[in-house]
């Protein structure tokens, strides 16, 4: 369930920001910033869980690493960041690949959690919680990557050599 809302928190902004370009004369909101926005939403929740739940989150870790709490505490400063570092236009991209980067890394917290029935945020179903969550984590990769403009498999331009 909670995964349904965390997906509904970056989609649904989208659409309706969309509905609003289409019926409200003037507004042009671009794709690109409408993914931003839930992005942003997306990215402030979970970070609110490291402040709230910080306990619960860091059962998510083995026990065998250290600084668990210290951990989630940056984490969640780090998302927050995030939250607001992709509103930065001199900002956007180096935010956003560190965003795509933590969800990278954060990846095998998630696995752990759910091997190990960790009782928070669905992972006490198990591996069946992974069917949904690896595929999730990977749509918000893909969401990160489009909403701060990344063009890592897109080909430039070549630059023109002017020579006088």
């Amino acid at each position: 369930m909670m995964l349904l809302f965390l997906l509904l928190l970056l989609i649904a902004p989208y659409l309706i920001l969309t509905l609003a370009n289409r019926y409200i004369p003037g507004a042009q909101i671009a794709p690109t910033t409408r993914a931003r926005v839930g992005l942003s939403l997306f990215f402030v929740f979970t970070a609110l869980g490291h402040f709230m739940s910080t306990e619960e989150m860091s059962a998510m870790l083995p026990s065998s690493i250290p600084y668990r709490i210290e951990i989630i505490y940056l984490t969640g400063v780090l998302e927050l960041l995030g939250a607001i570092g992709v509103w930065f236009p001199n900002l956007m991209k180096l935010t956003g690949i560190c965003l795509i980067l933590m969800a990278i890394s954060l990846l095998p917290a998630n696995i752990y959690s759910a091997i190990n029935h960790v009782d928070f945020g669905g992972h006490e179903n198990g591996m069946v919680y992974l069917l949904l969550r690896v595929p999730f984590q990977f749509f918000l990769i893909w969401w990160t990557y489009y909403a701060t403009e990344q063009k890592w498999f897109t080909k430039q331009p070549e630059e023109a050599v002017i020579v006088h």
